[in-house]
């Protein structure tokens, strides 16, 4: 009998052993260990002329709290995500730490972030904090991916200065919301509804050439880390008059 127990009690802790690791893998809301740095040369807020083609408004988005990311880019598909950056140094990091935009491309010293300073600071405890980690120029961090929220602003067409209405149309989407990645678009005939699939040009910046006619309805793919997939259509479409430079607002939020 007690053989027999002994078994039991061995086969459940290999059993807890097995499962402990898989659950840990699936954990989407874990931090994932790493380290960041910031952009040494900058403003306090990030730059204009970021890989993901946000131009200026990829300076000033979330108050400037925005950052460069290298694997974390893939190739584009992450312009827009945000993620909760906070330093491990307990003697000058807070608990809670800074959530930031990405908006460019860019690596340092094995760094998965280099920061806007305004967002590297705002990692610290205090102003004093800050300048030590300033100084210490690249710092141990962990970050996890969350939800962009933008409460005062709808998602936002912004057209392409090259755009050359009706032969050619690039845009790219600002105030990105919610915890997915858009990794398709298509623009549709509002009146026969054809639609046509864009290209990721660069960055979040999307395109084509020979856009449809008239007034276009957008639609967007929301893809998850889980495998889930919607498409979002805007309540607002693009006006058929559009002009290169002009924004267009969706009429829609993502909670």
């Amino acid at each position: 009998m007690a053989l027999k127990l002994k078994l039991l009690l061995s086969l459940s802790a290999t059993l807890f052993l097995m499962q402990t690791p898989a659950n840990g893998a699936t954990c989407s809301n874990c931090f994932v260990s790493s380290r960041a740095s910031y952009y040494p040369n900058s403003t306090e807020q990030g730059t204009e002329t970021g890989a993901c083609g946000f131009g200026s408004f990829g300076a000033m988005i979330n108050g400037g709290d925005v950052s460069a990311a290298s694997n974390l880019y893939r190739s584009g598909v992450g312009c827009g995500a945000c993620y909760q950056v906070r330093c491990t140094n307990s003697k000058y990091c807070s608990d809670k730490g800074v959530t930031v935009v990405v908006t460019d491309q860019g690596s340092g010293d094995n760094t998965d972030f280099i920061l806007s300073q305004r967002a590297y600071g705002r990692m610290a405890q205090t102003s004093d904090a800050a300048s030590n980690i300033y100084a210490l120029g690249v710092v141990d961090i962990e970050y996890r991916r969350v939800s962009c929220s933008y409460p005062n602003h709808n998602i936002t067409i912004k057209i392409d200065e090259s755009s050359n209405n009706p032969y050619y149309l690039g845009f790219v989407i600002w105030y990105q919301q919610g915890d997915k990645d858009i990794t398709a678009v298509e623009l549709c005939e509002t009146q026969n509804y054809v639609c046509k699939l864009l290209d990721r040009s660069y960055g979040a910046v999307w395109t084509t050439t020979s856009p449809p006619s008239g007034p276009l309805s957008l639609r967007m793919l929301l893809s998850g880390d889980d495998g889930d997939e919607t498409w979002l259509v805007p309540v607002n479409n693009i006006p058929q008059d559009w002009k290169a430079g002009a924004t267009y607002d969706t009429g829609v939020q993502i909670s």
